[in-house]
């Protein structure tokens, strides 16, 4: 094992003890793909069935398990170790900056990793929807929404002054993911304009290339286009958390 990789798993093992620890949040990340799951099968139950809708649902529940286990989730966990001084004890040792953030964002990206394969299990096992199409997309997607999304709680935690404002200046992020990248209101019954101004968001890209994974029919330049916003975005949260990211409070 190289010095860096021992660090990580140093740091991650540190990480998910906390997590452990916080009986709300975990609670939340591992009841909510099963109770997702659940409240769509009771749902479809009630309807007649469209597979459509199915594969909408599965779709964006992947997406709810990054926006909240991995950008709400670290969100707390970066200011929280930044006003019990962790973060700048850290800091006064031999690990790099990158290596600190990335520990502390392991437990909860694996725990969405794991949860977005149980909700693939679970769509193809129990609702009927059919395997993916293009798994690599899946993959990418997912990877590349848990880096971006990684890189936005650190970004947004310059702007959170303590763990229970998290819950607004996560807030619109939420909304915003909501209602315009595709997760709860498909961007085809969308507007035109509307539509092409919602594929510049934040996790359209990563939502495109979910769905183009698991239930193809997307050309190239679509995935094209969504893996190129998707790296935009990881882009400019990097350079936003090598600018403004706080390692200490504010006295």
């Amino acid at each position: 094992m190289t010095a860096t990789a021992g660090r990580l798993t140093a740091l991650g093992r540190a990480e998910l003890t906390l997590l452990l620890r916080n009986r709300t949040a975990l609670a939340v990340a591992l009841v909510m793909p099963g109770a997702s799951v659940a409240a769509i099968k009771a749902s479809m139950d009630q309807l007649d069935p469209d597979m459509s809708v199915a594969e909408a649902a599965m779709t964006g529940g992947i997406g709810i398990v990054l926006i909240l286990v991995v950008h709400l989730n670290l969100v707390s966990a970066y200011v929280a170790r930044r006003e019990e001084l962790v973060l700048k004890r850290l800091r006064t040792g031999e690990v790099p900056d990158r290596e600190i953030l990335a520990g502390t964002a392991l437990p909860a990206a694996g725990l969405a990793l794991a949860q977005c394969v149980l909700i693939v299990v679970a769509g193809v096992a129990f609702l009927g929807v059919g395997a993916p199409k293009r798994p690599e997309l899946l993959v990418l997607g997912v990877l590349l929404g848990m880096v971006l999304l990684a890189a936005l709680a650190a970004a947004t935690s310059a702007v959170t002054r303590t763990v229970e404002s998290a819950q607004l200046t996560t807030l619109p992020m939420l909304l915003i993911s909501y209602v315009g990248s595709g997760l709860l209101i498909p961007l085809e019954t969308m507007p035109q304009e509307l539509s092409s101004a919602c594929k510049l968001l934040p996790v359209t890209g990563v939502m495109t290339l979910v769905r183009a994974g698991w239930l193809g029919g997307a050309d190239a330049h679509d995935v094209v286009g969504a893996a190129v916003t998707a790296l935009a975005w990881i882009a400019l949260s990097v350079f936003a958390v090598q600018r403004w990211f706080r390692w200490e409070p504010r006295r």
